[in-house]
């Protein structure tokens, strides 16, 4: 098989790493995520290359070649060779010596049989080398080709190597397979009894792969599953997948957010448990605030239109029904009203103080509930005297 027509292959300046290596008598083989997604007809992001020299050699080599060489993990064999400004990241052949759910001690090899052997999933140990040529040393690219997701070799093995495998599990079966065929049956049963190891992770390894399993197409069946062997609990208490799937189905004409999933998906403490930025954690407490107002379009006012519609859409979801598109274009203008009255307004008839804020606020209320037809003349016939 041969995906040599894929446009990161034809990259001069992926072709002058791979270059410089294969000069020197070694392999150069682009690994994982950049053959995977080639073969699934998706955007390709970052090229990763394999291969059996040594960390070292690959600096040596990427000086002579007039090319930066940054050793950002040269303890785990990575080194980062930057061409014309892309980045690639060159790492050696690898075995596992050591590892404890967490991190791993490696030994360099030269053997492509024991990097593949130290990865993941089946689909993700494929290999191409500059003319696109696929390598396939442990037989995933029928997997691939069947959508399937399964771990290489023993899935117990490889989740007790690192026990964040079980989350990347799930994201992975979001973003590539087909629900229709169900999970490993293997791989549930090393899941489900690994749930321990879960605690091991950091909050910020957690969060990471949660916020891209949330960004999946349709993650529903993949958190369900997650439910189902207990993970999500571990990972996030209290969350219930049970609005996710009508979310998405309701949702289709809206870009995706992972924070409305997330508002539908619940559970205690989110914010600390994975980490969320001030940012993040302020859009999710928008959406949840957006949902306790008299209406979405208040809200909408209040809030603005994003939060606003992401409420809308999760309270539909809960319900089984769909939002109206009037609805929406209710939510977007009142995203953008501006209340025609200001404090200076009233200050004939108001001094400054309690008196006149809590006038200011019951004639806004009055604007809002007018749908903000109410104008400012209209308003001034309004107010106490």
């Amino acid at each position: 098989m041969n995906i040599a027509g894929a446009k990161w292959l034809k990259n001069p300046h992926a072709q002058a790493v791979f270059a410089l290596l294969e000069a020197a008598g070694y392999q150069a083989l682009a690994v994982g995520g950049a053959v995977r997604n080639t073969l699934f007809g998706l955007p390709v992001s970052d090229i990763d290359i394999s291969t059996d020299a040594l960390p070292e050699a690959v600096m040596e080599l990427a000086k002579k070649a007039g090319l930066k060489a940054v050793p950002t993990g040269i303890e785990h064999g990575t080194v980062t060779v930057i061409s014309d400004h892309e980045p690639f990241e060159i790492t050696t052949f690898r075995k596992d010596v050591h590892t404890d759910g967490r991190r791993a001690v490696v030994a360099f090899s030269t053997d492509i049989l024991d990097d593949a052997k130290r990865r993941d999933f089946t689909m993700n140990a494929l290999y191409a080398d500059a003319r696109g040529t696929i390598i396939d040393p442990l037989g995933g690219l029928p997997d691939l080709k069947a959508r399937r997701l399964r771990f290489i070799e023993n899935a117990f093995a490889r989740i007790e190597e690192d026990y964040l495998r079980s989350l990347r599990y799930f994201r992975f079966y979001a973003l590539y397979c087909d629900p229709m065929q169900g999970p490993d049956m293997e791989a549930m049963a090393a899941i489900s009894s690994h749930l321990d190891g879960l605690e091991d992770l950091s909050r910020e390894r957690i969060g990471a792969e949660m916020r891209k399993l949330l960004g999946a197409k349709d993650p529903a069946p993949a958190l369900a599953m997650m439910s189902q062997t207990g993970v999500l609990a571990r990972v996030l208490p209290g969350a219930d997948p049970q609005f996710m799937a009508p979310l998405i189905e309701i949702e289709a004409d809206q870009p995706v957010r992972w924070l409305r999933r997330l508002a539908a998906l619940g559970g205690e403490g989110v914010a600390e448990r994975w980490r969320l930025s001030r940012a993040e954690a302020r859009t999710l407490a928008d959406i949840k605030s957006a949902m306790q107002l008299p209406s979405l379009i208040e809200a909408g006012y209040r809030l603005g239109a994003a939060s606003a519609i992401d409420a809308l859409l999760v309270q539909c979801a809960s319900i089984g029904t769909y939002a109206e598109p009037t609805v929406i274009e209710q939510i977007e203008v009142a995203s953008v009203a501006e209340f025609p009255l200001k404090a200076k307004d009233l200050m004939p008839r108001f001094s400054a103080g309690p008196a006149l804020g809590a006038e200011l606020k019951r004639l806004e209320s009055l604007w809002i509930t007018s749908q903000f037809n109410l104008d400012k003349a209209a308003l001034d016939k309004l107010v106490t005297s």
